[in-house]
């Protein structure tokens, strides 16, 4: 079986392959490359050669690569959300708006080309001028998870791109199909050869080969704690930068005088969004014991409603289903085993608790989990999956206390009417990001960062691009 990269604008052969899973049926839906180091090597070889000329076009003529790939992209948008429906089992739904996302994200990029600034530094000396510019950093490696597939690519190579430096993509080996649909739509454009690579590939193989090597300038990662340390690892042989984004351990505080139908429908849809394997989602909550029994109550009626199972085939046959699998059979039974262990532990079983009971695949039921203790790993641990533990506290301040007791910090909630408490909220909550009131989604224009282990750097918005370039000050002194 052989698979096949894009390197240097060609498709090549690799000599052996891997299988690819729907998660909704657990059967083979296709296969990609194995790729070997010789094949990450003359990947970033080719991102080396190419970039030398792609960083002296103007940003502008950079930007225009850009608009013509979300043109492509949205050309073909039917196609690429039934493929990341298929190999990840996203709903068509959201599968859909992923797509549209990664368009509007080429896109919102490009827009930055008039944008870019520098500064004028004050000099002690006279008759001098300080400046200070930006420039690229080189060959980018982008390293993907498979949670969203699709959207991840724009997020690392449209602002790479548009800042002067060349890429090389490596998609998860869960989730290869749609980065392999998406270099074909690359290879047809006029984007110039070796700027955009592919290569596919088993993590633990090729991945410290990618990240080790000497010419790769950046190594911006989407993923798992793990990973990230085994990524920092590899990139410090050669002091190579790192932009990680890792997990999440979303608290959300639920005051007394929040809108409950408010918070219960928020809560609801930030749990079972992509089956709650989303870094972002709401993993824990936190709620006033005066409102503690009804919001249980609420909640679980509202998890219980939600319908689960095969995307493509509810959409074939004219339904909407809310949730589509867990990626895979391990993910199954670490989570099963996670609410067993809460459940032993003393937490009370609400809602769901088991292995989903519906089409071949790999689903886990909507879950509620009440009088849960917070040194629970229910409550300590990312569960990346359809999972809700509560715990009762008494006010605001020990909800923060509670909530900061984590080693991940990327994002946060409250519910609230009570604007002191949100002021407070907003400054006593150590994490990236707080959502008020809110589901838990960033937007691309916004700064989308985490503390702690989840993660260094970040990305979306002025600050996500600045990622991308390293910095250049020039002293001009008068002869």
């Amino acid at each position: 079986m052989l698979g096949k990269n894009l390197i240097d604008g060609r498709f090549v052969e690799t000599s052996d392959a891997f299988d690819v899973i729907n998660p909704a049926t657990g059967l083979i839906v296709g296969s990609a490359a194995a790729s070997s180091a010789k094949d990450v090597n003359e990947a970033i070889d080719a991102a080396r050669v190419s970039q030398a000329s792609w960083r002296r076009l103007t940003t502008f003529e950079r930007a225009g690569h850009l608009w013509d790939i979300a043109k492509r992209i949205r050309a073909e948008g039917d196609e690429f959300a039934r493929l990341i429906a298929t190999e990840q089992g996203k709903v068509m739904e959201l599968a859909e708006g992923e797509v549209e996302f990664a368009a509007s994200y080429f896109e919102y990029t490009a827009e930055w080309a008039r944008r870019i600034e520098g500064e004028v530094i004050t000099s002690d000396n006279a008759k001098e001028q300080i400046f200070l510019n930006f420039k690229p950093i080189g060959v980018v490696a982008g390293v993907l998870p498979w949670n969203f597939p699709f959207f991840l690519i724009a997020r690392k190579m449209a602002p790479a791109l548009l800042t002067g430096n060349s890429i090389v993509v490596k998609p998860s080996e869960e989730t290869p199909l749609c980065a392999l649909k998406f270099a074909e739509l690359v290879q047809r454009s006029d984007l110039p050869n070796g700027v955009f690579n592919l290569v596919n590939g088993r993590g633990h193989e090729i991945g410290p080969v990618l990240c080790g090597h000497k010419d790769v300038g950046l190594v911006t990662f989407t993923g798992s704690v793990p990973t990230g340390r085994a990524i920092m690892r590899a990139a410090a042989e050669n002091i190579t930068k790192v932009n990680l984004e890792l997990g999440g351990k979303a608290p959300v505080i639920v005051l007394a005088d929040a809108d409950l139908e408010m918070a219960v429908s928020s809560i609801v849809a930030s749990r079972i969004i992509n089956t709650g394997q989303v870094c972002n989602c709401a993993e824990r909550v936190y709620v006033e014991s005066s409102l503690h029994d009804e919001f249980v109550e609420m909640l679980a009626a509202a998890m219980k409603q939600v319908t689960y199972g095969d995307s493509i085939k509810s959409q074939d046959a004219g339904r909407t289903i809310d949730m589509g699998p867990l990626i895979n059979e391990a993910a199954v039974s670490r989570i099963d085993g996670i609410v067993k262990s809460a459940i032993d532990d003393g937490a009370q079983l609400i809602e769901g608790g088991a292995v989903g009971e519906t089409d071949p695949g790999y689903h886990y039921q909507p879950t509620v989990l009440a009088n849960c203790d917070h040194e629970m790993s229910v409550m300590k641990d990312e569960v990346f999956g359809p999972v809700l533990p509560v715990k009762a506290v008494a006010d605001l301040d020990e909800a923060i206390a509670l909530a900061n007791d984590s080693t991940l910090g990327l994002t946060s909630s409250i519910f609230t009417r009570n604007l002191n408490s949100t002021l407070h909220a907003m400054r006593e909550l150590d994490f990236g990001e707080t959502y008020v009131n809110r589901e838990h989604m960033e937007a691309f224009q916004g700064f989308h960062a985490g503390v702690r282990q989840s993660g260094i750097g970040g990305a979306d918005g002025k600050h996500g691009l600045y990622e991308f370039m390293q910095t250049h000050v020039t002293y001009i002194q008068e002869a």
